[in-house]
Order: C-alpha cells, then structure tokens, then sequence
C-alpha cells in the first residue's frame, strides 16, 4: 500500500481524554483496501447508527467519529462487565489524489464502510506506445 492514507491517531486500542459527557472514546479497529479507483476504509463501530456518524474533511483530515447511545439500565450497576460502552473516533490524514467531492459512507452490521475514490487526473492510465 502506498502512503495515500496516513493514519494519525494514536496507537492506543483505547483511551479516556477529557471529554464534557464523560464518556470513553474508542479507536474503532480498520481495514484499508486499495485499488486503482481508490481505497476503502472499513471501520469496526458496534452500536452506532447512521445518523450518529460525523465525517469531516478538513484540511486533507479525515475526521470520523461514532455516537453510541448507551443500553445499560440507568439505575443498575453490573457487576462483571467486559465488554466497555463509549464513543468512536478516528482520524486519517488524505494524499492529494483522492476526489473529496465524491467520497461515500454507509453503515450496516456495526462496520462503518467509507469509500475514497481517487481523482480522474490521479487514476493510473495506460499509454499506448507507437511503432515508427
């Protein structure tokens, strides 16, 4: 893979920073797959619905972050839990070459699958070479 998308988070699975709510912010786990149209993200973010995904792209940094809605009952307190709500961030920094107009998003079974495709002027083109 070439250095079309750089990650810049930290490398941490998980971590707690300051936040107003108080709530824990996760690192969702990524595959990235690149083709000759672009690359695709696939981010693992259980419990985070469409509508609770923010993607920003600023400054070629593409900032992805997941609201969860917490399912615990408010008044009970578990006694063993492994399994640690909290929200999702994530943030990559882009190479020139992908188009940001066209970039897509979608969401389904807990992973978030975000398609960069690449610009016309950056896709690979095959030159034919003449006989003289």
């Amino acid at each position: 893979m070439t250095n079309d998308v750089t990650e810049t988070a930290d490398k941490t699975p998980a971590k707690e920073p300051e936040t107003t709510t108080g709530t824990r912010i996760y690192r969702p786990l990524t595959d990235i797959v690149e083709t000759s149209d672009g690359v695709t993200l696939m981010l693992e973010m259980p419990g985070v619905a469409a509508e609770d995904v923010d993607l920003i792209l600023e400054q070629r940094v593409l900032t992805i972050r997941g609201k969860v809605h917490p399912t615990r009952p408010e008044k009970l307190q578990p006694t063993y839990a492994e399994y640690g709500e909290g929200d999702y961030e994530r943030a990559f920094t882009l190479s020139d070459d992908f188009d940001p107009d066209k970039i897509d998003a979608a969401v389904a079974n807990g992973v978030l699958r975000v398609t960069l495709p690449r610009a016309a002027e950056a896709k690979p083109r095959k030159i034919a070479v003449k006989a003289s």
